[in-house]
Formats: structure tokens, sequence, C-alpha cells
């Protein structure tokens, strides 16, 4: 039986460009190709299930740009970590919410355990879950999840 591929884009807020590099000791020392590094070495059997792009923008308008065309492309899946955005765009949330893509997100540091304005999302209420805390592996943790429930649609 052929394994199912999906297309999944995973997207990228403000300052998460530079991932392994600002700030290690909060977001740890792995930067964006750790990811797929992790897939090849450790993950083969969900990097082979995977038709991954990546985007990053540190502007609110070029996340909503790169969502919607998500949308018209026919992305089956997103994991995205919207950065400082989790807890001040209604604009990121009220896409995600119209474009009803299945969508993981995740966070590198467990924001809940941070500073108080950290512990308000405003980006995850149509989301299928948030993974936070894990460094690098939350995506990894978000790519499974996800690909998990696409395969139990």
């Amino acid at each position: 039986m052929p394994v199912t591929r999906f297309s999944v884009l995973m997207v990228n807020g403000p300052n998460l460009g530079y991932i392994g590099r600002r700030d290690p000791g909060t977001y740890g020392f792995r930067g964006m190709d750790a990811v797929q590094t992790i897939l090849e070495k450790d993950r083969q059997g969900l990097r082979d299930r995977l038709e991954l792009s990546y985007f990053q923008a540190n502007g609110e308008g070029g996340i909503i740009d790169r969502l919607e065309k998500a949308w018209r492309d026919e992305v089956q899946g997103l994991v995205i970590n919207p950065g400082a955005y989790t807890h001040t765009s209604l604009a990121i949330g009220d896409c995600l919410a119209w474009i009803n893509i299945p969508h993981v997100e995740v966070h590198l540091s467990n924001v809940w355990s941070r500073e108080e304005i950290r512990r308000k999302n405003l980006t995850a209420a149509h989301s299928l879950g948030v993974i936070a805390g894990f460094g690098i592996m939350s995506y990894i943790l978000g790519l499974e999840a996800l690909v998990w429930h696409l395969d139990n649609l």
C-alpha cells in the first residue's frame, strides 16, 4: 500500500529567522536546519510522508499573505510558530480560522512559564493543539501530531 504524502508548510514569525543564534538560553542552540537533519537522521518515516516547505517573515502582513497563498495552493497542513504575534495578532488568528487548514502551533520555549503577556494566545484557538517548551523538537513533535491527524481524517 502506497504511503500518503502530505504537503505541509512550516511558518515562522518575527525574529525566528535567527533560531539557534538569538537568545540561545531561551530558544536553544539549534537552528531550523536541525529540523531537516532530525527528519533525515531520526525520523525518516516522517520525512518520507512530507512535502515540506518553509517560510519566515518578520511582518504580520507577510505571514498572512503566505497563509492565504497556502490556502490557494491547497496545502494540507501547517506547523506555525507565530512568535510574538501569538500574543498580539488578531489578524493572524482570524486568518488561521478562515483558511481552515489543519495546523499545529509550536513554540520553542514554554511560553506559559515566561512573562505574563506570553500566557495570552490569540492564534491557537483554531489549531489542533499547541506544543511548547521542547526547543527545536517542538517542530518535530508538531509535524508528527499533524501527520497523525491527517492520517485519521
